[in-house]
């Protein structure tokens, strides 16, 4: 019976403990082991299932405690609700079909009864260029018996017993697939790319640009400031590469640039979560740029209705002193009417009280209960409704 894959570190669990990579060297591994029994003893579980990341032992499980433990801080903090719940079911799972596996080895090999051991090595390596080398091997009594290699696809067997498992599990058809998706996901599923900011501020003459990078993950991060198509790193200052406390990370770069030199300078910025670099220009629509336009947007709105309203308090002001106010109530009601036609709020004229100008018409009211409103922008008996 193929296994199960053992376990699986969810995404944010290896954020938080910096499991991946960066350049074609090994920056990190992650290992799970699993030790069956066939006859065990105090001290010595029937089964046992330990991770181990960058060779820190960071989760285990055994037959006598019968749960996945944390071991680690930062894998108890990381974890998700229910991750432990659903690891220890895999591992009690896994623990059944290795003591099944233990008892088909003994009569293949045609063995007596007597302490048997059934190993199992889970590997996979986060190369520095991005890339994943994996493979899982499986042992019978200290000896190499089948394992599964991700770089060529194929199950290797290590004697004519080993030789019965590959053809069976071969001749399943998913098995393969099954084993290069489990391997490449352990590792890769984890990459953040990161999300980059460009802006620029001008001081004392001169352009300063800044390029920021945000929650990616590995670390392992180029940003580069560029002129044309040449990179300008002596120029360029870099800040250092932060945690985050979700386990990601942020840096930035900036350059000095003369003013009209701007749209020269791009910012380069190459991470193993991105299919290929990017390249980031300082957008002049974006940021503080819309910021400026709606403020002076709204301060020329606010000038021209301090305008217009003196305009209408002037006219009326005048109209009071030349003809009784006949001519300043004419105007004010052809206003009111434009601003009914139009469905406007006539009530952003003035209309008299608390504010020096005398009351230029009050409501009449046609129906009873109707006391509010103009006369000029409801129905021909003055509802409202």
């Amino acid at each position: 019976m193929p296994p199960d894959p053992p376990i699986s570190v969810s995404a944010p669990v290896l954020h938080s403990l910096g499991v991946l990579c960066g350049v074609s060297v090994v920056l990190h591994s992650l290992r799970y082991l699993q030790v069956s029994v066939s006859e065990p003893s105090p001290g010595v579980p029937q089964f046992m299932s330990i991770g181990f990341l960058d060779g820190i032992p960071f989760l285990r499980y055994d037959s006598e405690r019968g749960r996945m433990e944390p071991l680690t801080e930062w894998m108890k903090d990381g974890a998700e609700p229910g991750y432990w719940d659903s690891q220890t079911q895999i591992s009690k799972r896994n623990q059944h079909v290795d003591a099944w596996n233990l008892e088909t080895l003994r009569d293949r090999y045609n063995h007596s009864r007597g302490l048997h051991t059934w190993l199992r090595v889970s590997s996979c390596d986060l190369l520095s260029d991005g890339s994943v080398r994996g493979s899982d091997r499986f042992g019978y009594n200290g000896w190499d018996f089948i394992s599964f290699d991700l770089g060529s696809g194929r199950f290797v067997a290590a004697d004519g017993a080993a030789e019965i498992t590959r053809r069976r599990w071969e001749h399943e058809g998913n098995e393969v697939e099954r084993w290069t998706n489990y391997l490449n996901n352990s590792c890769q599923n984890s990459m953040e790319p990161p999300d980059v900011h460009v802006s620029g501020k001008e001081e004392h003459g001169m352009l300063i640009l800044f390029c920021r990078a945000y929650g990616f993950y590995p670390k392992t991060i180029a940003v580069n400031w560029m002129k044309g198509d040449e990179i300008w790193d002596q120029e360029t200052e870099w800040g250092g590469i932060v945690p985050n406390s979700d386990g990601t990370f942020h840096t930035w770069a900036r350059i000095e640039a003369l003013p009209e030199e701007r749209e020269q300078y791009r910012c380069r910025v190459e991470h193993p979560g991105m299919p290929e670099p990017g390249i980031f220009a300082w957008e002049l629509t974006s940021g503080g740029n819309l910021t400026v336009v709606v403020a002076v947007s709204v301060i020329a709105a606010i000038l021209i209705l301090i305008v217009l309203t003196g305009f209408i308090i002037w006219k009326l002001q005048s109209g009071n002193t030349r003809d009784g106010g006949r001519e300043g109530v004419q105007i004010h009601l052809a206003l009111l009417q434009e601003s009914c036609a139009t469905d406007a709020d006539p009530t952003v004229f003035p209309q008299g009280g608390g504010r020096g100008v005398d009351p230029i018409w009050q409501p009449v009211s046609s129906n009873e209960g109707s006391s509010s409103g103009s006369p000029l922008c409801g129905s021909q008996d003055g509802s409202w409704g």
